[in-house]
């Protein structure tokens, strides 16, 4: 099995980048605790590009005053492990003085008013922190393409606003949720889980799974479903749950036939999730795993 390259500067990096020949390379941008959702982003990139490179990075412009950095899971060994698995060639690792050498950065790229909307209400300043992180790690990797998951969809709108509005001559591809066997999403944060909070917390995958049923009904029908799975259990506590245009984020009136997002955010015990599931709405409709643009991207 071939070791993977690890670089922690600037000038290690650009010395491994340009090591790689060819010019098609792919991104796939990590906070690092990987688990088999990342690993499914590489798998994807390495399907069709000549190199894959993954940064790990926890960003802390990405984290509010009330956001517990220090706590966040730190498994560098095991990420390296999943990496060198799935065939990466390059792991860049930096610290943040690598990353801002100044200090926090004095310009920033701003989120606009799509930031400040359902995570950005409950995070203020985080989609800036992540899309100012994207937009240099784009620079230092000189990636062609990046991926990103399902998952994360507002920041997958984002960071897709962010390449076409900014011109970064880089696509931006979407890979499906990665779930658990009990339809769990896969994520950095569940390892905070207690075993009763993790069965407590399928209620966000059932809910989105009740709402996606009732989509040929229209939208007032999907928002009912899925409120109705959520309440019967009084344990989870719901920071919103909406059915948005993939695009705006605005939330999508009853007349409205075509792709939407069926998004939810809640705490369970100390821990906030956030799931979605891509819908279809109207005659046919139901889940999507992915939006039909997004087979453009590949």
């Amino acid at each position: 099995m071939t070791v993977v390259t690890v670089a922690r500067t600037r000038e290690e990096l650009c010395e491994a980048r340009a090591a790689l020949d060819d010019g098609d390379v792919a991104v796939v941008m990590t906070m690092g605790a990987l688990h088999d959702g990342h690993a499914t982003l590489i798998h994807r990139a390495r399907q069709t590009h000549a190199h894959v490179v993954v940064t790990i990075f926890l960003n802390p412009l990405q984290f509010g005053p009330k956001e517990d950095l220090s706590r966040y899971p730190r498994t560098f060994d095991a990420d390296l492990a999943i990496c060198t698995e799935a065939g990466v060639d390059l792991v860049f690792a930096p610290t943040p003085d690598v990353i801002y050498p100044d200090g926090d950065p004095g310009v920033r790229i701003s989120a606009g008013p799509l930031g400040d909307v359902l995570e950005g209400q409950a995070r203020p300043g985080h989609f800036d922190g992540m899309l100012t992180v994207v937009g240099k790690l784009m620079h230092l990797t000189r990636c062609t393409s990046a991926y990103f998951g399902q998952k994360d969809a507002q920041q997958l709108v984002l960071i897709r606003r962010m390449v076409r509005d900014l011109d970064f001559p880089v696509r931006v591809v979407a890979v499906p949720t990665v779930r658990e066997a009990d339809g769990l999403a896969m994520s950095s944060r569940n390892t905070y889980l207690t075993q009763s909070d993790r069965e407590i917390a399928l209620t966000l995958s059932a809910a989105l799974a009740a709402g996606a049923a009732a989509a040929t009904e229209g939208p007032s029908a999907i928002r009912r479903a899925a409120r109705a799975v959520l309440v019967r259990e009084p344990l989870v506590l719901a920071d919103y749950l909406v059915l948005v245009h993939p695009e705006t984020l605005d939330d999508v009136p009853e007349w409205f036939r075509g792709e939407a997002l069926l998004a939810v955010a809640a705490r369970v015990g100390t821990t906030r999730l956030i799931d979605n599931v891509p819908v279809l709405v109207g005659p046919g409709g139901g889940a999507l795993e992915i939006f039909s643009a997004d087979r453009l991207d590949g």
